[in-house]
């Protein structure tokens, strides 16, 4: 499988060259050639498949024959070494659990997949690699964790300073070893936009192998396909119309989403719940693609102004605005509708939901408004306990926190503060 770039302005490029690179060199993401669905026995199959026979029948058309299927049968099992379970909640609403991974976020799928195919894409290479990432919150503790001891490869994760969560800080500053973590005084979109120029310094790229983890990656971000049909698996033979609603910052996990509906899971919509950074929202109203700077909310892995991925979706749906609105609804929610929403869910369903879930489940609630028939999952995409300090105000009752949270809490925070894109810069020459 080759890989085009979305701006059209550069060579195609393998799957190998797509995931050490990130980005195309004129700035574009990759898009795979084609997409080959699969047959519908594969589908009406599913309960006879364990989760990684689904994932690689799945994926391998992506990447083969770059990783032998042998190679990819190994990064796929120990990619998905934790479960995927979807609870319901009444007739018309369940959610997915993403959240029992070594961080406790769904960005755990994404960032082990790749971490796996660049270790083996590296294992006969002397020249370093060094994954340069940006995040809002979950993002920076996944890559840490799935990226930690492996050969070759360097990590360095920019975040935004208070804007993440204690636990998410901790999970992205304490491991060591190959992870290094730098602390912006800024927010996440500046972030971004100094990974995106680090990619294009022809001074750095000269002298380091620059990669990203973010979903802007192909590979850490095709592979959170799967977990949209292990939801389907476990749905589809009590429920006919199933929709997704996904808790959407840059969109690479409902464009994922997508992405298995083109392989033929019969999902019936999507909708992208956003927080206060709602510039899809606002498009499938006016047809106005306006980004803006991101605004801090108690949802904060969604707080992004300009979503990288959504180029992607539009180019599945051809550019074409009606073609989407079609498969795609999107509402937005501030904070206090999010804090009413995980009482409502405490309240009614004995069930703790973090922000980012309690966005997703007043989507499907504004969505079964107007189509009563269809049942709505929710994308519960981080543990309630990341966010100690809202779900403690909002139910008023002290969590437990689980193991993987209990194992970095009493480590010691260790980060670099820059603020500028020529601060970074003079760390990565300075480090490589």
């Amino acid at each position: 499988m080759n890989y085009y770039s979305l701006n059209k302005k550069a060579p195609n490029s393998t799957f190998k060259n797509a995931v050490i690179k990130g980005l195309a060199p004129d700035k574009g993401l990759y898009f795979p050639e084609s997409i080959t669905p699969l047959p519908n026995s594969f589908f009406e199959n599913l309960d006879n498949l364990s989760h990684s026979d689904i994932a690689f029948e799945t994926i391998k058309q992506f990447i083969s024959p770059e990783i032998p299927e042998k190679e990819l049968k190994r990064i796929v099992d120990e990619t998905l070494s934790f479960d995927f379970p979807v609870v319901t909640l009444n007739d018309n609403i369940s959610t997915l659990e993403l959240f029992h991974g070594p961080t406790m976020a769904f960005k755990d799928v994404g960032a082990r997949f790749m971490a796996r195919c660049l270790g083996y894409f590296n294992q006969n290479n002397n020249q370093e690699v060094t994954v340069l990432v940006a995040t809002s919150g979950d993002t920076g503790g996944a890559v840490a964790n799935g990226f930690l001891g492996i050969k070759g490869v360097n990590v360095v994760i920019l975040y935004p300073s208070g804007k993440v969560s204690d636990i998410q800080e901790k999970q992205l500053t304490t491991l060591g070893q190959n992870i290094k973590a730098l602390e912006v005084n800024g927010t996440f979109d500046d972030c971004q936009d100094m990974v995106k120029t680090a990619f294009l310094d022809d001074r750095l790229t000269s002298k380091m192998q620059l990669t990203s983890a973010n979903s802007i990656n192909v590979a850490r971000w095709l592979p959170q396909l799967f977990y949209f049909i292990f939801a389907y698996k476990q749905l589809h033979k009590k429920y006919k119309e199933i929709v997704f609603s996904v808790p959407s910052g840059n969109f690479g996990n409902i464009c994922a989403g997508m992405m298995a509906q083109q392989l033929g899971l019969p999902i019936k919509h999507f909708i992208a719940s956003n927080n206060a950074n709602n510039v899809v929202t606002r498009y499938l109203i006016s047809q106005l693609y306006e980004p803006k700077p991101s605004v801090q909310t108690i949802s904060n892995a969604m707080d992004v102004g300009a979503p990288s991925n959504f180029i992607r979706i539009e180019e599945i749906y051809k550019n074409t605005f009606e073609t989407l609105k079609e498969n795609l609804s999107s509402y937005s929610f501030t904070d206090g509708e999010t804090k009413a929403a995980m009482l409502e869910i405490y309240n009614h369903y004995n069930y703790i939901a973090d922000p980012h879930g309690a966005v997703g489940y007043l989507g499907c609630k504004a969505y079964l408004a107007e189509n009563p028939k269809a049942h709505c999952v929710f994308l519960e995409t981080a543990h309630p306990t990341k966010f100690l300090d809202v779900v403690k105000e909002v139910i008023k009752e002290e969590q437990p926190l689980p193991e993987q949270i209990q194992a970095v809490m009493d480590k010691e925070k260790a980060s670099i503060i820059i603020s500028t894109y020529e601060d970074l810069k003079e760390f990565l020459l300075k480090n490589n």
